[in-house]
């Protein structure tokens, strides 16, 4: 990981407390990983090739089977589309409104289902979102505000109603694939980050804690499909990169990087690889540990 440093490692391993709780787990299960007969990732050897192959020589055999979500389409079985993960209820008119939107026009925000702000984040976000003039989705939780309830100023609210929605959960898989998305302002948590790369959406990135500002550090420096955004939030530069984001020469760059998946039209020919990759993946963890075939079977490519 050359040239890394130290603000963008994990949180938790940025202690000077040996007995921090995090740290002590995460050592603890490390050492229990080198005792494993396999390890899967939910990633994919094109993505982090350097990083895996650094930890095929100290761990046991790693399968690399993802990015999971780019398996979704591929279950035929209706009944298992059905089940869902989500944290919260999903608000489905999101996908209307998007509807009515043109293509690569919308700015996607959502700060996932942990991440916490404070009041003035709230408001820099939100004043920079309306200085764009771009057209938001912007996802906020009842509990997104540390200590209250998530309120917008008013005058926000009337300077964004014709070209902004809020909602307080989404299906989020499918609006990174909307092709009115332009462009998605994250956390960078690791779900999210999938998403958007199997979306071909482009990020900015706003870490907050645990792996996030690793994944933010590769995001925009080995991937280049992201621009990170200072922890101390400011509404003229959340201005300015949105702008760069959906109509800057960065912003191109990054979103013909991002296109891992998507509708077809920003769809690479490298997807169906891809997941023949994650099936060959799949079959020889099932094969080579001696356990039964599931759904790898079922699986069929479009």
């Amino acid at each position: 990981m050359k040239n890394i440093r130290l603000r963008d490692l994990p949180s938790f391993i940025r202690t000077t407390d040996r007995n921090d709780i995090m740290l002590n787990f995460l050592a603890r299960e490390i050492e229990r990983t080198s005792r494993a007969s396999a390890v899967i990732l939910n990633t994919f050897e094109a993505f982090e090739r350097d990083v895996l192959n650094v930890l095929s020589t100290m761990f046991p055999p790693i399968y690399t089977i993802g990015p999971l979500q780019l398996l979704v389409d591929q279950i035929p079985n209706s009944i298992l589309k059905s089940i869902g993960s989500n944290l919260w209820k999903e608000q489905p008119e999101c996908i209307d409104w998007l509807d009515s939107k043109e293509p690569n026009s919308v700015v996607y925000v959502n700060f996932g289902s942990i991440t916490v702000i404070n009041p003035q984040q709230m408001v820099e976000f939100a004043w920079g979102l309306a200085n764009s003039k771009k057209p938001f989705l912007w996802i906020i939780r009842p509990d997104l505000v540390v200590g209250e309830a998530a309120m917008l100023p008013p005058e926000f609210v009337s300077e964004t109603k014709d070209r902004g929605m809020l909602a307080s959960w989404c299906p989020q898989e499918q609006i990174l694939k909307h092709p009115a998305i332009g462009g998605f302002l994250s956390h960078m948590g690791w779900n999210s980050t999938l998403d958007s790369i199997c979306g071909g959406v482009p990020m900015i990135c706003w870490p907050f804690f645990a792996e996030q500002q690793t994944n933010c550090w590769f995001a925009c420096n080995e991937w280049g499909v992201g621009m990170e955004i200072d922890n101390d939030v400011k509404r003229d530069e959340v201005e300015k990169l949105v702008r760069e984001l959906m109509d800057g020469k960065k912003g191109k760059e990054m979103k013909s990087q991002a296109m891992v998946g998507g509708p077809k039209q920003r769809r690479p020919q490298y997807q169906v690889a891809l997941l023949t990759e994650i099936r060959t993946n799949w079959s020889n963890f099932f094969k080579e540990n001696k356990l039964e075939f599931v759904m790898v079977e079922q699986i069929t490519l479009a």
